[in-house]
């Protein structure tokens, strides 16, 4: 079977975009010229690659390793073409790093920060968005590692590998006001407090709602908040109460001054570096984690 790479481009979009609307226009061709192409690709070879699911497309057990031979394929075509126009000595060494919107700003940064250090000049590319996107886009080699608070969604057709980069606890963090009201008696103090939480989607937030149902608190919310830059400058205004991972308490305390109300170890944040290889190869990558285990999550 010879493979025709365009119907191969028309499936890898339709896979990453979910809808042929939104690759026609990303590839600026009409829909009917997709599905045609769809249909050549799935006669080609001999399997159905997707099936519907409302308004989306979902693809097939056949589907899902088309998809992942594809990303490897185009991402090399695209590795190859930048090789040769930029000349491999005169490339600078670039790491490109997607980043799940729930890890907080300060944990990126510290993490990050490891890959400024090499000897050899880096140029960081950051992107933050959601977790399955980025994971998708490491495995079309867009990117080289993301960083995220919880491990890849279970049912996912990316193979790709979790590196723990540590754990610790969460810091319960206010303006003075409440650090009166409620250091005393922590954490059971909390218990009606006006709270700042992440969205019922993050990792955090469900630990959060399991302590509270420990220690029977019941929170009162002020906002739930995705971002977690935002969350903090809502605290540093006094808003409310809100919890960040206890590694960077330093941080947070001197960026935002905001106070101490309290430490729990009953919450762990865990954070994890996901890469396409299942040993870390890319210097930078390497400078990321062990800085991770030897300052920021070490004893």
């Amino acid at each position: 079977m010879a493979l025709n790479y365009r119907h191969l481009l028309y499936f890898w979009s339709v896979a990453r975009l979910g809808t042929l609307a939104r690759a026609a226009r990303e590839l600026h061709v009409s829909q009917p010229a997709i599905s045609a192409q769809l249909r050549k690709l799935e006669r080609s070879m001999g399997e159905k690659l997707f099936e519907k699911s409302g308004r989306t497309l979902q693809l097939t057990e056949a589907g899902r390793v088309v998809f992942r031979y594809a990303g490897e394929i185009f991402a090399l075509g695209s590795e190859l073409t930048e090789v040769i126009r930029e000349g491999a000595s005169a490339r600078p060494l670039e790491l490109r790093v997607g980043v799940t919107d729930v890890v907080p700003k300060a944990v990126s940064y510290r993490l990050l920060s490891a890959a400024l250090r090499l000897a050899d000049p880096v140029r960081l590319q950051i992107r933050e968005d959601r977790p399955e996107r980025l994971v998708g886009e490491l495995a079309t080699h867009q990117l080289d590692l993301v960083l995220s608070d919880a491990p890849i969604a279970s049912g996912t057709a990316v193979r790709a590998f979790e590196h723990l980069l540590g754990e610790c606890g969460v810091t319960v963090f206010g303006t003075e006001p409440h650090v009166s009201a409620y250091r005393d008696g922590f954490p059971e103090a909390l218990d009606g407090a006006p709270w700042l939480l992440p969205t019922t989607d993050s990792t955090l937030r469900r630990s959060l709602d399991r302590w509270f149902a420990d220690h029977a608190i019941r929170p009162s919310i002020v906002a739930e908040i995705e971002d977690s830059a935002l969350l903090k400058s809502f605290g540093q205004a006094g808003a409310g109460v809100f919890a960040i991972a206890s590694a960077v308490e330093p941080e947070i305390r001197r960026k935002y001054g905001v106070e101490v109300i309290g430490r729990t170890t009953e919450i762990r944040e865990r954070f994890i570096a996901i890469t396409v290889e299942r040993r870390i190869r890319h210097p930078a990558v390497v400078a990321v984690t062990d800085l991770a285990r030897r300052e920021l999550f070490g004893p």
